[in-house]
């Protein structure tokens, strides 16, 4: 996987492109011009959401970033938006893939597709196998599937970290990054293959199924291997608490104690005594009681009945003698009829309001006898009622008495529920014995389960075979190694002609010197530390390419050189002119650095793709034929000046 183009799209739908080549690319130039964004760009089109490319006029004036990426059979182009409202990342991507590809007009950017799907594709197409990265149980560190995200440690050396002491590879100062380092690049070098990562994940499965089937064989073993004695022990609980006869299990124990899962307090075979009696007299007492209080309100209900009753007659008997009165008025001389007081001379007792009143006398006096014949029958249940109540009332006095008497007999009432819980326990023991007791055919079950299990695991383990990877890495490492040396030595860096080591524990450079070694960061200059860099980067990328592994074959290094003038102002003053590296640089330095490029990329790893922001310049051809454009000033740059800002087009 190298990058064939990066393009950049304006806000007005103008683009600005950059073609790269196999081999050496050397992009010199003033400072501020764009050329360390390079590798935010790519970066950012390689899936990463987070937005990293410099506020100003980048972030600015772009409105589309793309990068064209050549695979041996295939180019594919990744494009993003410039995150919109200050938004500090963007998943939204474009992806487009063909036998060749070029960039596209601006108005056929369109969002397609996210950076998950783009992390994906660029793995698969880069040969990543198949993965996981198992973090130990309790960790707080998930595992995660190595993708091509996890190649970006060994792609980039930007300006602050190409000659630093202290940190080897990019982001390896974040949290987490050195044992993701660790993790993920064994898998990167080939260690770990799809299908040893497929078998792996299914010895896993099988060890864990055994473990469980080995501690269930286990318990069934011990709990038979022990039963006879615990039935027995069993046995001779329960005799002694009283729920089984002594002579039950003289033929099966286990027999006689599963009669013991019918048992029941209530049924045991525990003799009545005074505690039975005591609870039978509460009971009864209660029953009483209950009916007394029914009976009680039974006679408040007739007493208040009767009182009602008796305010009534009272009451009937007044309003008849008012309406009795009727029959005193004066006869008419002429008919012989009761006549209304100073009423027309023909208005009898036969008129309406005369009938009416002589109805309700009549009907008071039906009432009043019925009254009245009830009375004898209402005193009657009221003195049955009172009768009734008086010997439920002597009832609960004898019961009382009676359970007082034994009231005395407390202790004895106290050892009886004392042997009822201890029955009750004693079943539960030996309930919690009978469901553990396994039959012969779950022990053969059980053994049959184990059995097939552990022959998995044993075909398994063989399939993968003995587990070397440390020894493989190992290896793996000392040959990377060896070629850290040799670079070391041509770039003429502190305690050259030592060997020296990539160390993936410490993620550092050391120099093996007799005696003790010396780590990267405890070796003095910038000189030095960028050596260490470029040796460790360099060796990594050969193997890879080498033994075909899928690290993508390019890196981007930005401004190697600034160690090799005099202060960080002269550095930046070189404003990639040939006459400014010529007269500060230390000349001889910075030719042998690009010497060492431009031969890694065409002897030492043929096709690799190496690409170089810088201010210096030199005036060998062979450099000058590495350049990708002319030497950056303002103009020309990354970014052109001309191009409008996004507020100066919004309406």
């Amino acid at each position: 996987m190298k990058i064939k183009s990066i393009h950049l799209y304006s806000h007005d739908g103008r683009r600005r492109d950059l073609n790269f080549t196999a081999g050496l690319n050397v992009i010199t130039g003033r400072s501020s011009t764009g050329k360390s964004a390079l590798s935010e760009i790519i970066e950012y089109c390689m899936g990463n959401s987070e937005f990293k490319v410099p506020e100003g006029v980048i972030a600015d004036k772009v409105a589309w970033f793309g990068v064209i990426y050549q695979f041996d059979d295939e180019e594919v182009l990744i494009a993003k938006p410039t995150p919109v409202g200050g938004a500090q990342s963007s998943s939204a991507a474009m992806s487009r893939r063909g036998k060749h590809i070029s960039a596209p007009p601006f108005g056929e950017l369109d969002a397609n597709t996210d950076d998950d799907a783009v992390l994906s594709l660029l793995s698969r197409l880069v040969g990543i196998p198949e993965n996981r990265t198992d973090v130990p149980v309790g960790n707080s560190r998930a595992s995660y599937a190595t993708t091509i995200k996890h190649t970006l440690f060994y792609l980039f050396q930007k300006q602050g970290l190409i000659a630093n002491k202290d940190q080897l590879f990019y982001r390896q100062n974040e949290p987490f990054i050195p044992q993701n380092i660790q993790d993920t690049l064994p898998i990167l070098l080939g260690i770990d293959s799809a299908d040893r990562y497929a078998l792996e994940a299914q010895l896993r499965i099988a060890k864990r199924d055994l473990a469980l089937s080995q501690k269930r064989l286990d318990t069934i073993h011990d709990l038979r291997s022990s039963s006879n004695l615990t039935a027995i022990t069993l046995h001779s609980e329960a005799v002694a608490v009283g729920i089984l006869d002594p002579s039950s299990g003289e033929h099966d124990v286990s027999a006689a104690l599963r009669t013991l899962a019918r048992w029941s307090a209530e049924h045991s075979s525990l003799r009545k005594d005074d505690g039975d009696r005591s609870a039978e007299l509460e009971n009864d007492i209660g029953l009483l009681r209950l009916q007394r209080r029914e009976l009680q309100q039974q006679l408040n209900s007739a007493r208040r009945y009767a009182s009602k009753a008796g305010s009534f007659e009272s009451e009937a008997s007044e309003q008849r003698d008012r309406l009795a009165s009727i029959k005193a008025f004066p006869r008419n001389p002429k008919t012989g009829k009761w006549q209304w007081p100073f009423a027309q001379e023909n208005l009898g007792m036969a008129d309406t309001v005369s009938k009416v009143l002589l109805a309700e006398l009549h009907s008071l006096d039906q009432e009043m006898e019925a009254v009245v014949g009830e009375r004898p029958k209402l005193d009657a249940y009221l003195a049955e009622l009172e009768n009734q109540t008086l010997r439920v009332v002597e009832q609960i006095g004898e019961l009382e008495a009676e359970l007082v008497a034994i009231v005395e007999t407390t202790a004895r009432l106290a050892e009886v529920r004392d042997r009822a819980i201890a029955s009750a326990r004693v079943v539960g023991r030996v309930s919690l014995f009978l469901e553990n007791l396994a039959a012969d055919g779950d022990i053969i079950e059980a053994e049959d389960a184990n059995r097939k299990l552990r022959e998995r695991v044993d075909r398994l383990t063989k399939q993968i075979g003995r587990d070397d990877r440390e020894e493989t890495l190992a290896s793996i490492m000392n040959v990377i190694s060896l070629d850290v040396t040799r670079y070391v030595d041509e770039l003429e860096a502190e305690f050259h002609g030592t060997p020296a080591r990539l160390d993936l524990k410490k993620l550092s450079v050391v120099v093996d010197r007799p005696g003790r070694p010396v780590f990267m960061d405890r070796s003095g200059g910038g000189e030095n530390h960028l050596a260490y860099h470029v040796a460790a980067l360099f060796a990594l990328h050969r193997y890879a390419s080498k033994n075909d592994r899928p690290i993508p074959s390019f890196m981007i290094i930005d401004q190697p050189t600034q160690v090799y003038f005099p202060s960080e102002t002269q550095y930046k003053e070189a404003d990639g002119s040939i006459e400014r590296t010529e007269s500060d640089a230390d000349l001889i330095a910075v030719r042998r650095l690009f010497r060492l490029f431009s031969r890694y990329v065409q002897e030492e790893n043929p096709g690799f793709q190496l690409i170089v922001t810088e201010h210096a310049n030199l005036s060998d051809d062979w450099f000058q034929a590495a350049l990708v454009e002319q030497p950056w000033a303002k103009p020309p740059a990354l970014v052109p000046e001309d191009w409008p800002l996004a507020e100066a087009l919004r309406p």
